[in-house]
């Protein structure tokens, strides 16, 4: 027998060593912490601030080292990956631009790309570890589901160590607190911590400390407050009687007793969007001594004019200003949208590039908001069309208008509307969602309206009477619920348990659809008719976040513009269609014609959800003559108006057939005539109707020669709601010298700025008959 070596014994051993739990009785050597598959040794964590636990900059420490992601690319999907990473369901939303203020140390990723299913970030697609090209003025943060992943061991995940952060802001009113309308502008200033409400130290305490505070509640500045108000210094013995008043100063002597301060030294620029970002010192738990000859910090805010109403302030007389060259589209709440700025007379969009929250900021407060919440990059709030007038804006954040920021002028490489900058904005609180609610409805989102009426001892809760009621009015509804826009505005909710609220407090209801609440809407006031009785003929809505939003290509209508004489015998079907003047119908058919100005429209939704009948295909109108179905009665209006407003002509086109003709390069068409397919208009597509279909025209052959105003609306009767009804009408210059005509300067309803307006009505066509 051969004798075995002892190097053979020892791989034996060895091998046995690895297969059992316990070699020779020696215990086995204790495991590393459970990582999650394919994190391969890295560690995240959230750091920043001011954030809540679930959201912050994102951070991973690879080869013992900590560094950021830039947002560069960065999307949702990405989001997604790593909240599950963080130990959290899923991700609600993403942040870009260092929101959470910038990192130190590597760039660790750059361009990734997730498709959101992936186990680990590894797995994502990248420039490669630590290959980056971005400043940590471009990290990206996450913001999580607030909901643990079940059994997650969070063994890779590194909390950033918790300071004390300033989570919210709010005015507490000294006197008449409960008596004084909202928004409540002047106060003390009280901050909440972990461990509660506390108030602010006003040693040092600054105009621009103010400045940020008021921003942060909503309002665009702020004004001197007397102190002394507040902290009044009476020797109450020396004065035998009382005295008128007294009662007020005693209460606010005995507040000045119980004040419980937990923040001072704040010292803040003044261009700050939030309190965090100042400097400042938290008070410790064993500080005896707090605010030692100081008070707490009051501020007086300076409401806009849309909040100052409400607020029961006088208005000031405030200094002319020039039209607005700054405003948002696309939003779904108040305060919120795509930045879009006016030059040259036409409205355009921003690029995102560098867009940061000083930006947003003098956006928000130019707008008569306060500072910015949130700055949005990648057209969050729906692509705009037509010019991208400016990019690379960086502002200090004093500057008084987005126009005083230093940026670069676009160029058609530079950028696309995929990446149109957005806000949020700081909003005054003002307590109008309180006061309305649904009730009935299968989700949150739906159900009978019922609003609060009465004074201070007599409120009560009440129905809406449904006559009259409309999309217009829904979108207000909606707005004041804080739940966007309205998909349905319905005058029957026989399907909606009205509860034991069965009285109607409220009829008349007709609003414009800017309105901040119902109470803003003209209305009967306490005298209450309504036609139907009875609690099932009750307003009633159906919201949504989300919502379509049409535009009309305005220079496609200037360019196709012509005049063509068609026989009628070639006109029996748009007879039927009732697509021709009245006097149409005493003409001597099928012998003579018909005069028509026919043009091409091309219809964009250019909103976040798609445009689509309010009518269901059951109820659908075949049309034989043309063989196709109509869906909604009237789609769009074609007028012929004289330059001071009066009609002259008119054709109404009901929908032919709503379908996706064209759609952009990354959106595939959804809707499609043929087969009695579905109809409706894609986000991102456009529905063309060329000028050579029938009805595709107004008859002018009663139309004498003349200077006249072609005017265009889609979804006149406001039948399908959208975000925006006022870029819904399109109007041109138009001469007809009985032969031929001119169509010229086609802008957009609300695209004429004061200039564009001043120009359109010196157009020396309207005041002669000289052709130009």
């Amino acid at each position: 027998m051969r004798p075995v070596s002892v190097w053979q014994w020892s791989l034996w051993g060895l091998l046995l060593c690895l297969l059992c739990s316990s070699c020779l009785g020696s215990p086995s050597p204790s495991t590393a912490p459970e990582k999650r598959a394919g994190s391969q040794g890295l560690r995240f964590r959230l750091a920043g601030f001011p954030r809540k636990p679930f959201e912050g900059r994102v951070e991973i420490q690879r080869a013992g080292e900590w560094g950021t992601i830039c947002d560069d690319d960065f999307t949702l999907q990405a989001a997604h990956v790593l909240c599950r990473e963080l130990g959290f369901t899923e991700a609600t939303g993403w942040t870009h631009s260092a929101k959470y203020g910038p990192g130190t140390g590597r760039i660790w990723l750059d361009n990734l790309s997730c498709s959101g299913t992936e186990q680990s970030v590894t797995e994502c697609a990248s420039r490669g570890w630590g290959n980056s090209d971005c400043t940590h003025d471009e990290d990206a943060g996450v913001i999580c589901k607030d909901e643990r992943l079940p059994g997650f061991s969070d063994s890779n995940v590194i909390e950033v160590e918790h300071h004390l952060q300033v989570e919210e802001v709010r005015i507490r009113p000294a006197v008449g607190r409960g008596r004084r309308p909202l928004p409540a502008t002047e106060g003390l200033v009280e901050v909440r911590l972990p461990d509660g409400w506390s108030q602010v130290c006003d040693k040092g305490w600054s105009a621009h400390n103010s400045h940020v505070v008021c921003g942060m509640l909503g309002f665009p500045s702020e004004k001197r407050v007397n102190v002394a108000f507040y902290r009044p210094v009476i020797k109450l013995k020396a004065k035998p009687k009382p005295r008128v008043g007294r009662g007020p100063i005693k209460r606010l002597l005995a507040q000045r007793q119980q004040h419980s301060f937990g923040l001072h030294g704040v010292a803040c620029v003044g261009t700050e969007a939030h309190l965090s970002l100042c400097s400042l010192e938290f008070y410790r738990a064993n500080d005896t001594t707090r605010c030692p000859g100081g008070g707490p910090a009051v501020v007086s805010c300076v409401p806009s004019p849309l909040y100052a109403a409400s607020s029961g302030q006088k208005k000031q007389q405030s200094k002319p200003q020039g039209e607005a060259r700054v405003r948002l589209k696309g939003g779904a709440h108040p305060g919120e949208g795509r930045v879009e700025v006016l030059k040259a007379g036409t409205w355009g969009t921003v690029c995102d590039r560098k867009w940061d929250l000083q930006a947003a900021s003098v956006v928000c407060r130019e707008l008569g908001f306060g500072s910015a919440r949130e700055a949005l990059s990648g057209a969050r709030m729906g692509q705009g069309m037509g010019a991208i007038h400016l990019s690379e804006v960086r502002c200090s954040g004093q500057e008084p208008s987005l126009w005083k920021c230093p940026h670069r002028n676009i160029t058609a490489e530079d950028c696309s509307h995929s990446q149109d900058a957005g806000v949020r904005c700081n909003l005054p609180y003002t307590g109008v969602e309180t006061k309305i609610r649904l009730s009935g409805g299968r989700s949150r989102h739906e159900g009978r309206v019922e609003v609060q009426t009465g004074g201070p001892g007599s409120l009560r809760w009440g129905l809406i009477c449904g006559d009259d009621w409309g999309t217009l009015e829904a979108m207000v509804a909606c707005r004041q619920l804080g739940l966007g826009y309205a998909n349905h505005g319905l005058q029957e909710t026989w399907y909606w348990d009205s509860g034991n609220v069965t009285e109607v407090v409220m009829s008349g209801v007709h609003c414009t659809g800017t309105e901040l609440s119902l109470d803003q809407c003209a209305h009967h006031g306490t005298h209450v008719a309504c036609k139907r009785t009875g609690s099932h003929f009750t307003a009633g809505v159906i919201c949504s976040e989300t919502a379509s939003d049409l535009l009309l290509h305005s220079a496609l209508v200037q360019e196709s513009a012509y005049i063509e004489d068609r026989p009628l015998h070639m006109l029996y079907c748009a007879a039927e269609e009732n697509c021709l003047a009245s006097s149409a119908r005493s003409a001597d058919w099928p012998y003579g014609h018909r005069r028509l100005l026919r043009f091409s429209s091309q219809i964009h939704n250019l909103g976040r959800a798609d445009f689509r009948p309010k009518a269901g295909r059951h109820s659908w109108v075949w049309h034989e003559c043309h063989g196709h179905y109509h869906s909604m009665d009237i789609f769009t209006h074609y007028d012929i108006l004289t330059p001071n407003g009066t009609k002259v002509a008119e054709g109404h086109k009901a929908s032919f057939c709503l379908e996706d003709t064209e759609c952009q390069e990354d959106v595939s068409k959804r809707y499609e005539c043929a087969n009695f397919g579905e109809q409706g208009i894609t986000v991102g597509c456009w529905d063309l109707y060329r000028h050579d279909i029938d009805c595709q025209w107004i008859d002018i052959t009663d139309v004498k020669p003349g200077n006249y105003v072609l005017q265009v609306v889609i979804n006149p009767n406001f039948e399908v709601a959208e975000s925006d009804f006022t870029n819904n009408a399109m109007k041109c210059n138009c001469k007809y010298d009985g032969h031929r005509i001119w169509v010229h300067n086609c802008h957009i309803g609300d695209a004429f700025s004061e200039e564009a307006n001043r120009r359109f009505e010196r157009y020396p066509g309207q005041t002669s008959n000289q052709i130009i």
